[in-house]
C-alpha cells in the first residue's frame, strides 16, 4: 500500500459516517474547534513511555513530546503520583498568599541555575512576556531609556501573543496582525559584527538597546545551534555596555540538549533566561528566572492568575527530581549522539534528498537539501505512515525530539522507520 492510500485512508477513517459511532469524531471536532492548526489525520488517545495509540489501537514512537515537552514521557509514575498526591490536597490558590510548592520550585531551579529569582507563569509565551516587560522596566529604572530597544533574531521563535510574535524574528508569524509591538530589531543569528552594528546604530548619542533576546539554539527556526564563540562575544559586549542577556530556554532547557541549560552548552551565564515545555513535563507551566540585580519587579508590575499554583509547581518539582535522580540529562547525552549518527547515516544513504544533521542531545534535525524534490512535512508524514511520529522545523528541517527517557532501542527502531519513510519517498 502506497504512502498516499494510507495517509487518505486514515483521513476517511476519522470522517466517515461511521465516526460518530466511535470515540473520536474528526468532523464534529472540526465544527467546535477553531482551525488554528494544520492537523494530521490522527487522534491519540493513551501513551506509555515513548509510546502513544491511536483511536484505532495504532502504535506510535513518540519522537515529538508534545514538541520538545514530555520530558518524561507519558503515563511516567512519578507524574502520575505527583499529579494524584497534589490534586488531593490543594490544586489552586491566589498568589495573594504564599504557596510553599513554588517555593519550592524556585528554589530549586535558583540552586541550580545561574539564576536567583523566578516568576511563574503558564507558558512560554507568558514567560517571554515577563522577560520583555522586565527588561523594559529595568531601561528605564536603572538606564534611563525613554524608549527601549530588544533586538532579537532572523528565524528566532519566541511565542504567538502579540510582543512576542513581534520578537520572532520570522514575518510568516507576523502577517496579518499589524500594528506589532513598536521596539524591537532583527539581526542575523550567530553574526556578532551584524549584531555589533545594530547596537551601534540602534545606541546613537544615548543608549536604547535594553536587551539582546535570544535562543541558544534555535528550534522552530531549524535546529539551529549556537556557535559558542558568537555567545561569547554577545555576553562580553553586554558586561560592557549595560544591556541585558535574555536566553529563551522554552524548547532547550530542563535537560533536553544534554546540558541541565542550554547556556551551558555555550560557555556563558545570561542575566535572564526562560522555561516553559519539558518543566512540566507536559503540565502547562512557565518561568523567568533573573539575576538579583535584575529584579526590578514591584507589586502590581506583573502578575498571573494560574501561574506557579500549587498543582503545577508540584508536578514539575516532581520532574525536575526526576531528571537528576534517574540520571535524564547523561541519557539525553549518550541518546542524542546515537541518534545523530544515526541520522548521519540517512544522510549519506540519501544525499540526493538529506544534507546532515545538527543539533544536542535530544533536539536533533534532519536537514534536507535546498533541492530536495520533497518537504519536511511529506517527510513526517511518511514517517506517521511508518508508525513514527516527527515534527517539521520549517519546510527544510525534520526535528527530532523524544522524551528524555528514551532507550538505546527506541533510538535504533526510530532511525529504522524514518529510513524506511524516506526510502518511501525517495
Amino acid at each position: 500500500m502506497s504512502l498516499a492510500t494510507k495517509v487518505q485512508n486514515s483521513l476517511k477513517a476519522l470522517t466517515s459516517p461511521k465516526a460518530n459511532d466511535r470515540v473520536f469524531d474528526a468532523v464534529t471536532f472540526d465544527r467546535a474547534v477553531m482551525k488554528t492548526y494544520g492537523r494530521f489525520p490522527l487522534a491519540l488517545e493513551r501513551g506509555q513511555g515513548c509510546r502513544v495509540w491511536d483511536t484505532d489501537g495504532r502504535e506510535y514512537l513518540d519522537f515529538v513530546a508534545g514538541i520538545a515537552t514530555c520530558t518524561l514521557g507519558h503515563g511516567h509514575p512519578v507524574m502520575v503520583e505527583a499529579v494524584t498526591q497534589q490534586i488531593q490536597k490543594l490544586h489552586h490558590v491566589s498568589n495573594l498568599y504564599y504557596i510553599p510548592e513554588q517555593g519550592k520550585l524556585a528554589h530549586w531551579l535558583t540552586q541550580h541555575s545561574c539564576g536567583d529569582k523566578a516568576f511563574f507563569c503558564n507558558s512560554g509565551a507568558e514567560a517571554n512576556e515577563a522577560a520583555i516587560k522586565l527588561a523594559r522596566k529595568y531601561a528605564h529604572v536603572k538606564r534611563e531609556i525613554e524608549n527601549p530597544m530588544v533586538i532579537t533574531a532572523n528565524a528566532s521563535f519566541h511565542g504567538r501573543t502579540l510582543a512576542t510574535i513581534t520578537a520572532t524574528g520570522q514575518p510568516k508569524y507576523q502577517k496579518n496582525f499589524n500594528p506589532l509591538v513598536p521596539g524591537f530589531h532583527y539581526v542575523p543569528y550567530n553574526d556578532f559584527e551584524a549584531l555589533k552594528a545594530a547596537v551601534t546604530e540602534l545606541d546613537g548619542d544615548r543608549p536604547q538597546v535594553a536587551a539582546i533576546l535570544l535562543e541558544p539554539l534555535q528550534g522552530e527556526g531549524g535546529v539551529n545551534p549556537g556557535d559558542r564563540d558568537y555567545f561569547q562575544q554577545v555576553r562580553q559586549l553586554c558586561d560592557e555596555t549595560g544591556i541585558l542577556l535574555i536566553l529563551d530556554e522554552v524548547q532547550v532547557g530542563v535537560g533536553r540538549t544534554g546540558q541541565l541549560w542550554g547556556y551551558e552548552n555555550l560557555g556563558i551565564e545570561p542575566d535572564i533566561f526562560t522555561l516553559a515545555k519539558g518543566l512540566g513535563g507536559g503540565i502547562p507551566i512557565g518561568a523567568m528566572v533573573c539575576k538579583a540585580a535584575c529584579d526590578v519587579f514591584e507589586p502590581g508590575d506583573h502578575a498571573s492568575t494560574f501561574g506557579g499554583n500549587p498543582f503545577v509547581c508540584g508536578v514539575a518539582l516532581a520532574v525536575c527530581q526526576t531528571l537528576m535522580r534517574d540520571r535524564l540529562i547523561e541519557n539525553a547525552q549518550t541518546r542524542g549522539e546515537e541518534l545523530r549518527k544515526g541520522l548521519a547515516a540517512i544522510a549519506e544513504k540519501y544525499p540526493n534528498l538529506v544534507s546532515g544533521t545538527r543539533g544536542w542531545g535530544l533536539i536533533n534535525g534532519l536537514v534536507l537539501n535546498a533541492d530536495a524534490p520533497v518537504k519536511s512535512i511529506d517527510i513526517v508524514k511518511a514517517a506517521m505512515a511508518q508508525g513514527l511520529l516527527v515534527v517539521p522545523a520549517g519546510p527544510g528541517v525534520v526535528r527530532l525530539v523524544p522524551p528524555l527517557i528514551v532507550t538505546a532501542d527506541e533510538v535504533k527502531t526510530a532511525v529504522s522507520l524514518l529510513e524506511q519513510a524516506i526510502a518511501a519517498i525517495a
